[in-house]
C-alpha cells in the first residue's frame, strides 16, 4: 500500500497482515494498470481543496441536493456520516454495528444504501435521519455503488459491474469491464457522470471511465500527484472516494485517510 520496497517474502507476508486484519478491501498485491492505451488519458487541474477528515477510511463518497455523504470503512469504526463541504466538520453520523465493514453509499431519492465488505449486506437508511430502515443481500462482496436513475450499479472488486433493481435489490443485469479484451479488475468506488460511471481501481490511482452498455473502457483519469509526498504518509491510504455535484458540474475526490478532499477538472496531461 505504501511507496516502500520490500523483500519479496516480507511483501507476501505484509499483505496477508493486512488482509486478516480487514485493512484492505481485497487481497495480494495488485496487478500494475497500464495507461499506454488507445483510450484518453486524461490528467487534472485541483479547483478548490477542502479539509478531510484524516480518521475517515473512505469507501463511498457522494453529493446531493447540497449534501456531502461519506461511508467508511473498518471493523469496528464504519460510519455513514453528512459532512460540510467546506469545513470537513461530521455534521451527522451513524456507527454501523462492530461486525460490518462499511463500504460503498449512493443517494437514491429519499433513502441511503451503504453496502458492507465481507457480510453480503446492504443497509439502507432514511437520507435526513439516518434511520435504519431496512436491508438487503448479494452474493458476492461489496466494495462500490451509485446508480443511473433506473438501476443501481454495484462492484465487488473483480471487473464486474452489477445493475439491482432499486426496489427489490436482485440483480437484473451484469457487465464485464474492459479495455479491448483485457479485464478491468479491482474495481471499488463507483460514480455515475454524465451516461458513464467512473471507478477507482483499488491501489492505484487510476480512475476508469466506463461505458454502460458495452463495459468498454472510454478513458482514463491519473490522478498521480494529487496529494503531496509530504502528506502520502502512513497512516495515509489510497486514492478513494468519487462524488459528482451534477447541478454545479463539480468533481470530487479523496482517498483513505487523506487530510484533504479536493475539486478537480479533467484536464489533457502535459
Amino acid at each position: 500500500m505504501f511507496s516502500v520496497q520490500f523483500p519479496s517474502k516480507l511483501l507476501g507476508a505484509l499483505f496477508l497482515l493486512l488482509a486478516v486484519l480487514g485493512i484492505s478491501s481485497c487481497f495480494g498485491p495488485p496487478e500494475p494498470v497500464s495507461l499506454n492505451v488507445s483510450i484518453p488519458v486524461y490528467g487534472y487541474e485541483i479547483v478548490n481543496t477542502y479539509p478531510h477528515d484524516r480518521a475517515a477510511f473512505t469507501q463511498g463518497l457522494a453529493f446531493e441536493n447540497g449534501v456531502l455523504y461519506e461511508g467508511t470503512g473498518l471493523y469496528g469504526k464504519s460510519t455513514l456520516r453528512k459532512v460540510d463541504l467546506e469545513t470537513g466538520d461530521v455534521q451527522q453520523i451513524h456507527g454501523l454495528p462492530a461486525q460490518y465493514f462499511g463500504e460503498g453509499i449512493t443517494v437514491l431519492g429519499d433513502r441511503l444504501i451503504q453496502l458492507t465488505w465481507k457480510s453480503r449486506t446492504g443497509l439502507i437508511y432514511d437520507r435526513d435521519s439516518f434511520k435504519l430502515t431496512g436491508n438487503f443481500t448479494y452474493a458476492t462482496e461489496g466494495w462500490g455503488i451509485t446508480h443511473d436513475g433506473e438501476r443501481l450499479i454495484m462492484s465487488d472488486g473483480t471487473s464486474t459491474l452489477y445493475f439491482l433493481d432499486p426496489e427489490t435489490f436482485r440483480i437484473i443485469g451484469h457487465i464485464e469491464v474492459h479495455h479491448n479484451d483485457t479485464p478491468i479488475d479491482r474495481l471499488n468506488e463507483l460514480e455515475y457522470i454524465k451516461g458513464q460511471v467512473y471507478a477507482n481501481v483499488w491501489q492505484t490511482d487510476n480512475i476508469a471511465v466506463i461505458d454502460l452498455n458495452t463495459g468498454q473502457l472510454t478513458a482514463w483519469l491519473d490522478l498521480s500527484g494529487l496529494l503531496q509526498s509530504q502528506e502520502h504518509s502512513p497512516p495515509v491510504d489510497v486514492l478513494n472516494g468519487i462524488a459528482y455535484d451534477a447541478a454545479n458540474d463539480r468533481l470530487f475526490v479523496t482517498g483513505k485517510l487523506w487530510p484533504w478532499l479536493f475539486e478537480i477538472k479533467l484536464a489533457d496531461k502535459e
